[in-house]
């Protein structure tokens, strides 16, 4: 495997021909009882409620990246390549085959924020991984890999275009208002009251105003911070609303449709700034970390074929009517 950049969106995709053919799904899930006991773990909170562990890190059993060697950036007449070096865990969410976040209790699912948060912290006292992301696939149509309570994690030594989307325009928000457009939109969006889902003390669940997928909803919190890791290992307490809210968010998202996408986006890693991208210097004041959840709805799939002009036949204001109508 290795990483290629696209010369025209200035993507970088992970590619090769040694990734062997799907192996159906074992009838043991490796994460529960004995099957465990082979996965490579990482790290591991303290159970809760008598459990040996409440939430765990486990290298992914086909991981596309790997945290050995250099990343050998290269030239290929115009185009760059590079070996693909990195970290890809799977979170194991709870130790009950059962146990998804919606269903959960706050205590566990905050267990497993926290888990998220330090695993973040960890990899990026590595200089070569200059973004963390965590992310969720759940249900067939989202490219969901395990039955159990899982997300993942990827260490890149590059940040994700979506991110340097909101990264350039947090900077230039800030340099034209001296303010955090997250932080803008938030308060506008609560002053309004129009696309609010939910509250939960510091956190808020909103559907976006310009959405790319029917009901997609975002979270985060009104204190701005950058780093969600920053947020998740401080204080025992500060993650347990969120927990609470995203527990319930996922509740009302599942009323509509069984498959969604979670991703998490924090700021880069700061503690090794790259020299050639401008973003660093105010990162702390103008990006604002949150939770983005992008639903798939099957019957309404012509939202999915547009990649750069998004289309949603249901709007924000629509879509909140719903969720918030919704018995969880």
């Amino acid at each position: 495997m290795e990483l290629r950049k696209d010369p025209i969106t200035r993507s970088w995709v992970i590619t090769g021909d040694d990734v062997g053919e799907p192996t159906p799904r074992p009838q043991a899930c490796r994460f529960c009882g004995s099957s465990a006991d082979r996965t490579n773990v990482i790290a591991t909170l303290p159970g809760v409620d008598g459990s040996a562990w409440s939430a765990r890190s486990v290298v992914h059993p086909q991981a596309l990246y790997h945290i050995e060697g250099e990343a050998a950036r290269r030239g290929d007449g115009l185009y760059d390549r590079m070996g693909s070096v990195g970290a890809h865990e799977v979170l194991l969410e709870n130790p009950r085959h059962d146990g998804h976040i919606w269903n959960a209790s706050d205590i566990e699912v905050e267990q497993f924020l926290r888990l998220a948060a330090q695993r973040i912290q960890d990899l990026k006292r590595d200089s070569r991984f200059k973004y963390v992301s965590i992310f969720k696939n759940h249900g067939e149509a989202a490219g969901q890999e395990f039955d159990h309570p899982t997300s993942q994690l990827t260490a890149t030594i590059f940040v994700p275009r979506r991110v340097l989307y909101e990264l350039r325009a947090g900077r230039e928000y800030f340099e034209s208002k001296e303010r955090c457009v997250f932080c803008d939109i938030l308060a506008q969006e609560e002053r309004q009251n129009l696309r609010i889902v939910e509250s939960r003390g510091d956190y808020v669940a909103f559907c976006p105003y310009a959405p790319r997928v029917p009901y997609e909803t975002w979270m985060m919190p009104r204190s701005h911070e950058s780093s969600f890791e920053r947020t998740g290992s401080s204080r025992v307490g500060t993650l347990t609303d969120l927990a609470a809210l995203l527990r319930r968010t996922l509740q009302r998202i599942r009323t509509v449709t069984e498959a969604f996408h979670l991703v998490l986006h924090t700021s880069p890693n700061s503690q090794h700034p790259s020299a050639t991208l401008g973003y660093w210097k105010t990162l702390d004041d103008d990006y604002h970390w949150h939770i983005e959840i992008l639903p798939i709805l099957e019957a309404k799939a012509r939202s999915y074929t547009f990649k750069e002009i998004y289309y949603s036949p249901v709007t924000s204001e629509t879509a909140v009517k719903r969720l918030r109508e919704a018995k969880i």
